[in-house]
């Protein structure tokens, strides 16, 4: 990776600078994949104007819904079954995620998803002011050690992203098992066009702060669950 520069994080360098197909076998397919899967070098092209990236249909421009991290796609691939009147876009930054995810896809016959290659800490590459409508993140990395605190998603700077990237009436949905991420947020998101209109700390017991019929349980997910481990969720609004 190339030195931190401005923003929120790291930019990879070009796929094609340290591309070895012997160390991950996922660099090359990925690339090589299909129409699911937009490669890093290809997602800021893709900025203001994201309808451009999925099949036109009739009628008004659809809805943009982000998932950052969708992991092996089964959340967003589920979404984009749901609702196919809606994009779907999932960012995920490693290649064999990438893969999945996209495999996910094209087994559902979601053509109205995608998944993109990219680093989530430098999301202001790639979207307008307000071109978000949903936004989806679950399980961030909680990254507990305070000394690696720095690298997690859900600090300021990421807040304010998403008092740009959102549309106003644009609503964000966070689940996490490490619960002082929910709290942290919470204060990060004063004085910034961000409410919270609902958090629970233990979705079994309470509920999810949206509609039930309007979800898909992750993976991670169903971990916590079979456990009986709480896992908490919160519905923020862009005002």
């Amino acid at each position: 990776m190339d030195e931190q520069d401005k923003g929120l994080g790291f930019r990879p360098r070009a796929v094609e600078d340290y591309f070895d197909p012997d160390l991950n076998p996922y660099m090359k397919s990925h690339l090589e994949f299909g129409p699911e899967v937009i490669s890093a070098e290809d997602g800021p092209t893709f900025k203001g104007r994201w309808h451009e990236a999925f099949p036109a249909r009739p009628g008004p421009r659809p809805e943009l819904h982000l998932e950052i991290g969708p992991g092996n796609g089964f959340h967003l691939s589920g979404m984009a079954a749901l609702h196919p009147e809606r994009n779907w876009l999932g960012i995920e930054i490693r290649f064999k995620r990438v893969v999945l995810t996209a495999r996910k896809l094209r087994s559902a016959g979601c053509e109205n998803a995608r998944v993109l290659r990219y680093d989530a800490h430098h999301l202001d590459d790639l979207f307008a002011e307000g071109e978000i409508d949903g936004l989806y993140v679950h399980h961030p990395d909680p990254w507990k050690r305070e000394k690696r605190a720095k690298h997690r998603l859900l600090l300021r700077p990421f807040a304010e992203w998403i008092g740009r990237a959102l549309r106003p009436g644009g609503t964000m949905r966070i689940k996490s098992d490490f619960h002082s991420n929910l709290d942290d947020f919470e204060g990060l998101i004063e004085e910034l066009p961000l409410r919270v209109v609902r958090r629970v700390d233990d979705l079994r017991a309470q509920g999810l702060p949206w509609p039930e019929e309007d979800d898909v349980t992750t993976n991670y997910q169903s971990k916590f669950d079979k456990r009986g481990l709480p896992v908490a969720a919160m519905l923020l609004v862009r005002d």
